[in-house]
């Protein structure tokens, strides 16, 4: 059975085919009917939301002439080339952290950014990047801290805390440059908790060494890189097709799958796995390989790939608040539908854990945290009652 794709927009849907590995004869034999009654301002938009019109304008640049509007051509033309000059910024910044962190004996893994677009892309002009997301060992936290104030970063004081959750509850820190205009997310962890994941040194042990610049640069082995892409984007709901598109890459490259179903058995990623896998073959064609078969064509993968294509429907910005109530409440129930049992006990067990909420609503002496654990319910139950009455009270005005 194959996904329902009837209420995502028609320019969404022509997306996915300029997206698809295609030769330039069948786009053009396509373009003959894809580029017929199209709302070009909502195509650009939606090239926009989805980060992908960096892939979109090489694709449209070889068709013929008069085909495509030349005001989106352009469009597309000029974001393609400011991405090009800020992929190549973020290239050399992160050659200059790279080198900062190794010089001070600190490892480094880079998660994303220009590493993965040249590996997965062969372009670092390919793919777009608005940080820099790298890795260290979590005893490395507050070195790396001081060495990227020392290069002018500053903190983004965001994380709240109670009882030291952060640990586990969050999974990296900001930083940003005020004069370069350049952020920078240093993890200790490569997604939020709670729940096991690779230690540090066994990523370290399989990682790659990028191409990209003269120094070393090192990133995230095959394996363990399609097992955080997956993580990353399947926690986002896919609400951007770029990350989508970065499963499609890698599913093109030489990996161990047989290792790879260890590790997203061992780290509870079996079904946001198998719900990328399903999406990147249907939408964007993705080349499905024996090895892949089972995980692609069971009814739950299946299940939750349809659950996916609400984010597709709508143009769905999870990173700015507010976030609408609907779109929230299904997301939360979509990342609960995505979790293995342990993961479901996991995430339960975290529910009674305090919240910086809990100490708003009661200040205590750092000495009396603990009491948060058994007034918990209590403090929940008045914040309820309490935003109930606002709502009341604003609909009787």
């Amino acid at each position: 059975m194959r996904l329902n794709l009837a209420k995502v927009p028609r320019e969404l849907k022509i997306i996915f085919e300029l997206l698809k590995d295609e030769s330039v004869e069948n786009l053009v034999e396509k373009g003959r009917y894809l580029f017929t009654k199209i709302d070009w301002t909502l195509f650009l938009k939606l090239c926009t939301h989805h980060r992908v019109y960096t892939m979109i304008y090489p694709r449209l640049k070889q068709l013929p002439e008069g085909m495509i509007p030349s005001k989106v051509i352009q469009y597309l033309a000029d974001k393609y080339r400011n991405n090009t000059f800020k992929m190549l910024f973020l290239s050399a910044e992160m050659e200059q952290l790279s080198k900062k962190l190794t010089e001070d004996q600190i490892r480094v893994l880079f998660l994303k950014g220009p590493v993965i677009a040249l590996d997965l892309y062969g372009d670092i002009s390919l793919r777009t990047s608005s940080d820099l997301d790298f890795l260290v060992p979590f005893e490395k936290l507050e070195r790396t801290e001081e060495l990227l104030k020392s290069l002018g970063y500053e903190k983004d004081e965001y994380i709240q805390s109670v009882l030291g959750d952060w640990k586990w509850r969050h999974h990296h820190f900001t930083y940003f440059h005020p004069v370069k205009k350049t952020k920078a997310e240093v993890h200790w962890r490569m997604n939020p908790g709670p729940g096991p994941e690779p230690h540090f040194d066994d990523l370290w042990k399989d990682r790659r060494k990028s191409e990209l610049t003269t120094s070393p640069i090192y990133f995230l082995g095959k394996e363990d890189l399609f097992l955080f892409l997956v993580s990353h984007g399947a926690r986002h709901g896919w609400s951007r097709l770029r990350w989508l598109t970065d499963i499609q890459h890698m599913m093109g490259q030489d990996i161990d799958w047989n290792k790879l179903q260890v590790l997203l058995k061992k780290y509870y990623f079996i079904n946001q796995g198998s719900q990328a896998l399903v999406l990147a073959s249907e939408l964007l064609n993705a080349k499905v390989n024996t090895d892949m078969t089972h995980m692609v064509e069971n009814k739950k993968s299946r299940g939750l790939a349809q659950e996916a294509i609400f984010y597709f429907e709508r143009m769905v910005n999870l990173h700015t608040d507010p976030v609408p109530d609907d779109i929230c409440k299904y997301h939360a129930k979509h990342l609960f539908s995505l979790m293995s049992p342990k993961q479901k006990i996991l995430f339960l067990l975290s529910c009674v854990h305090p919240l910086p909420e809990d100490a708003e609503t009661l200040p205590l002496p750092n000495q009396l945290h603990f009491l948060y654990f058994p007034f918990r319910p209590f403090l929940w139950a008045w914040r309820k009652t309490k935003k109930e009455t606002r709502y009341l009270r604003g609909q009787k005005s």
